[in-house]
């Protein structure tokens, strides 16, 4: 079961988002409610939440403020922000603090629906991910000319479990390409060294680390770029990348064209062909 808390100082608030969640996900959470970011920041740690649905504008400790103390403490926790404000400030800071995602009030049933699906998938791929750590065999020392010759090629069961668990890290990158990700992260998560990792991912993945993060922060500044009202600031912000600047010239270096002039041809593509928007 996946532990959340909504946390929300606008007690109708609280109670609306209770029902949508208890409706569309009754077998999969257990429910906790706190109406200020202070009492949510206590009770996310102490009650080990997995996943929250955080307010922004609370009394006594900000929402943001609240994730970041929460954060601090148990870094696998999800944060779904659901506000009113619709600052780009706000947004940009949720994003960096690693939030799964910023809804804006009145929240669609849907939307919230599919953001929390997403937010449980991580949670679950991660969970995961940990359990075939726990039983995959540590990377032994190279064996010796007579041991080579005493022993046999390593199992078909050894091969098949590591590539399972590659299948599993390349749906967390899926999952996660949007935050501060590297080898030596996601190699922690999974209690090996970041060089097998890198072995493993290159045998299984047929690319290094590295160029499948950009390929999928790339893949979804492209869909992202399709909406004229975010700048490619914003666009490179939502898809990983802190530098703008880094983010323009990684995406020119994909596609062979700026983010700017990537935007421009697609909207020129959606005019010429109007069904492409049906």
């Amino acid at each position: 079961m996946i532990r959340l808390l909504i946390a929300d100082d606008e007690k109708l608030e609280r109670e609306a988002l209770a029902e949508l969640v208890q409706r569309r996900f009754e077998r999969e959470v257990v429910l906790e409610m706190a109406e200020n970011g202070r009492k949510a920041a206590d009770t996310a740690v102490l009650w080990n939440a997995d996943l929250i649905l955080m307010d922004i504008e609370m009394p006594g400790m900000s929402g943001l403020d609240a994730a970041r103390a929460v954060l601090a403490q148990r870094p696998s926790c999800r944060v779904i922000f659901v506000t009113a404000y619709s600052l780009f400030q706000y947004a940009h800071e949720a994003v960096h603090l690693g939030a799964c995602d910023y809804l804006l009030k009145p929240v669609d049933p849907d939307e919230l629906e599919a953001s929390v699906r997403r937010a449980i998938r991580q949670i679950q791929t991660e969970r995961k991910l940990e359990e075939l750590a726990a039983a995959q065999p540590q990377p032994q020392p190279e064996p010796s000319a007579a041991e080579e010759e005493a022993e046999e090629s390593p199992e078909e069961g050894e091969n098949s479990q590591a590539a399972l668990i590659m299948a599993h890290v390349r749906r967390y990158l899926e999952d996660n390409y949007m935050f501060d990700l590297s080898l030596d992260s996601v190699g922690e998560i999974l209690h090996i060294s970041p060089a097998y990792l890198s072995a493993q991912f290159k045998k299984y993945q047929k690319m290094n680390f590295l160029d499948c993060l950009t390929e999928l922060r790339i893949n979804a500044a492209k869909e992202l770029l399709t909406d004229p009202f975010r700048s490619s600031a914003e666009v490179a912000s939502m898809v990983g990348y802190e530098d703008a600047s880094y983010f323009a010239r990684a995406f020119k270096k994909r596609t062979g064209m700026t983010p700017t002039q990537y935007r421009r041809q697609a909207g020129q593509k959606a005019k010429s062909d109007p069904e492409a928007e049906l």
